[in-house]
């Protein structure tokens, strides 16, 4: 894709995301869900619904037509994102297919209750309950690999962080699409960045933050990782793009995880934006065959 194609894709994704902002978040969870649908509607997939107690989760497996795919019982735990205010694990078919195709594994995702009804900790708690029922069908922690996008790789560091504190065993290692690390805002590209990013605004992101706070500080590590004691984790990937406003957010906690003596390995994507892995592009194809060749 040229540069040409490159900013009219940019300029049809900002009037699309541009227009589910205005409706309220009902509408966009519904909006998200049809896109899910739409996107990842292919026989190539298996997607098998199961309830985690009361929680919606999927396990979506890729089943090419010459063979199946056997990779032992190892995982893919992923956490969808939204702003912690929409999304689901329909919605989040359009990574999850990806990832299952590209690397050979299951990939799980469940539905943590969303703010504004459910803010901080319901999404934490429903992310340890269903970690709790991986254990529990078999996995061991050492083959699971947890991914998320955007709100979902927030959820997947926080997930790390409490496990670490209760001495649990660590997944394998953690995959982070564009992650929000910071609810306080803190870096330039919040501001260098909106302009070009045609999927977030900061109107938009403080919204999120008003939804799932409430009274709880923006600095919390437990809601912005990013001021978290990351010793001990185990190895993170990320990808971000050059037109995001979360671009700092990825930057950042690379460095400090690096600060904490972690193996992690960031790669920035010239010209995309945020979760662009979402999208049917190659540069999304690109992007989600790296993180295969991490996780394998």
């Amino acid at each position: 894709m040229n540069e040409k194609q490159n900013k009219r894709l940019m300029h049809l994704i900002r009037r699309v995301h541009g227009l589910m902002e205005n409706e309220d978040i009902q509408k966009q969870r519904t909006v998200q869900n049809q896109l899910g649908s739409i996107f990842a509607n292919s026989k190539n997939y298996q997607f098998t619904p199961l309830k985690v107690n009361t929680m919606d989760a999927e396990w979506t497996n890729y089943i090419p037509k010459e063979q199946k795919t056997d990779n032992g019982r190892s995982m893919i735990f992923y956490c969808h994102g939204g702003g912690y205010m929409t999304g689901s694990s329909l919605y989040a078919r359009e990574l999850t297919t990806k990832l299952s195709r590209h690397t050979g594994l299951s990939v799980f995702c469940f539905d943590y209750r969303l703010a504004p009804e459910f803010p901080y900790p319901a999404a934490v708690e429903d992310a340890l309950t269903a970690w709790s029922y991986i254990l529990s069908c078999g996995y061991d922690a050492k083959d699971i690999i947890v991914a998320g996008d955007s709100a979902g790789g927030n959820l997947a560091l926080v997930l790390t962080l409490l496990l670490r504190e209760q001495h649990a065993k660590l997944p394998k290692s953690l995959v982070l699409f564009s992650p929000w690390t910071d609810m306080t805002s803190s870096g330039k590209s919040y501001h260098a960045k909106e302009l070009v990013d045609p999927v977030l605004t900061n109107a938009y992101i403080q919204k999120a933050v008003s939804c799932y706070l409430g009274d709880t500080p923006a600095d919390s590590p437990y809601v912005s990782p990013l001021f978290a004691d990351l010793s001990g984790f185990p190895p993170v990937y990320i990808q971000a793009g050059t037109n995001e406003i979360l671009l700092d957010d990825s930057h950042s906690l690379y460095k400090q995880l690096l600060t904490h003596n972690i193996y992690a390995k960031l790669d920035i994507f010239d010209g995309m934006w945020h979760v662009f892995q979402m999208s049917p592009i190659a540069k999304a194809e690109e992007a989600v065959q790296k993180a295969a060749l991490f996780i394998k």
